[in-house]
């Protein structure tokens, strides 16, 4: 099986040129076709030697990842199920929003930190995901929404948020990272990319020395350590001392906060007791408070709040000088909202003739007219 050519960053592709023998500057303009021009068959790139394309087509694979299935929300939220060379699949999310489009995007084949929350902790970690599966999810998302909904339906923004714990994918997740933000190929600015982790103190530590800048985000969910223990068990061997002992080692720039998702659970962190916890352990001037309220999904121990309790607590932090807001919730109809991912696929032929689509119960209603089966 050959590699992928989307493993490779503009400056593996300098060298592994110059290794072979051809011109390094040749990179300059694969990049630009394959990532600018959107020209990924090296038979068609006019203006590079007929041999390093040859070299090129002979030794790398060029093909997009694969989307075996679709779906469109009732709010535009579009979620697709991607399958990789192995036959292993993950989920992505188009999130629309005003003047900016947001690519959710999985770093692993399901995840082992297991938020008691998530949908994806219930099938386990499978593996890590590659540079090139990472940025292929963006290059297959991105081709159909060309080919599908036009030429103005263009990718702005990524968040490191869906399937898996980016900080676990550390050396992948940051050369996807180096390829997104290259300026020869999609150079997307560091402000456009945003990296959610749920502690890692270990690979937060290393953010700093050698992680491109991205906008952080830190799910936190409880400011006290019985209840984030409860929720995420990553919590016992990293507790909040720890995590926050982590956290200001990363340098911020002047008017830069770091982002703390905290998830809405009927009466599991939404009492005043938490209001509070969350008050004395967040700096109010280097803290945005992102309330994400629970999404429900089948088979799931925890609870919405009431959207009178959302707003309460929404009001309790603003009251306590914090900058706090609400996360829309999208794509919950599909299954695609926070923490509502999974690899829900694990054949790849969805589509039966006589029956229908092959798709779990939970969510077969509400797919059913929207599906784009292949």
């Amino acid at each position: 099986m050959k590699p992928s050519f989307f493993d490779l960053t503009f400056d593996d592709l300098k060298a592994l040129l110059s290794e072979k023998g051809f011109s390094p500057f040749g990179a300059t303009q694969i990049f630009d076709w394959v990532y600018k021009k959107w020209v990924k068959d090296p038979e068609n790139w006019t203006n590079v030697s007929k041999a390093s394309r040859e070299f090129l087509t002979e030794n790398y694979d060029f093909e997009f990842l694969k989307i075996v299935w679709s779906g469109t929300s009732k709010d535009g939220t579009r979620k697709f199920l991607v399958k990789m060379a192995d036959g292993q699949t993950v989920e992505t999310v188009a999130i629309p929003a005003r003047e900016r489009l947001t690519l959710c995007v999985s770093s692993q084949v399901g995840c082992a930190v297991g938020c008691t929350f998530c949908h994806t902790a219930t099938q386990g970690l499978k593996r890590h995901l590659k540079p090139g599966e990472v940025v292929g999810q963006y290059m297959a998302i991105q081709n159909w929404l060309f080919e599908k909904a036009g030429k103005d339906e263009k990718l702005t923004n990524i968040v490191y948020m869906g399937q898996g714990e980016p900080l676990h994918n550390y050396e992948n997740m940051k050369k996807a990272t180096l390829i997104f933000m290259s300026e020869r190929g999609l150079n997307l600015g560091q402000r456009r990319i945003t990296l959610s982790t749920s502690g890692l103190v270990p690979a937060i530590e290393k953010l700093a020395i050698d992680f491109p800048p991205v906008n952080i985000a830190i799910s936190l969910h409880s400011a006290r350590n019985d209840v984030r223990t409860e929720m995420m068990p990553i919590n016992k061997v990293y507790d909040l001392e720890r995590l926050f002992g982590a956290i200001k080692k990363i340098p911020l720039k002047a008017h830069r906060r770091i982002t703390y998702e905290y998830l809405l659970a009927a009466d599991i962190n939404d009492s005043l007791e938490d209001v509070e916890a969350l008050g004395k352990l967040l700096n109010s001037k280097e803290s945005k408070i992102n309330l994400i309220p629970f999404n429900e999904y089948p088979g799931s121990k925890y609870r919405r709040p009431t959207e009178e309790k959302i707003m309460w607590f929404l009001d309790q932090m603003i009251k306590r000088g914090f900058t706090c807001t609400i996360r829309t919730t999208k794509g919950s109809d599909i299954l695609a909202a926070c923490g509502q991912l999974k690899s829900e696929f694990d054949k790849i032929n969805l589509w039966d003739k006589n029956t229908g689509p092959k798709i779990i119960p939970s969510i077969a209603s509400s797919v059913l007219q929207n599906q784009n089966l292949p």
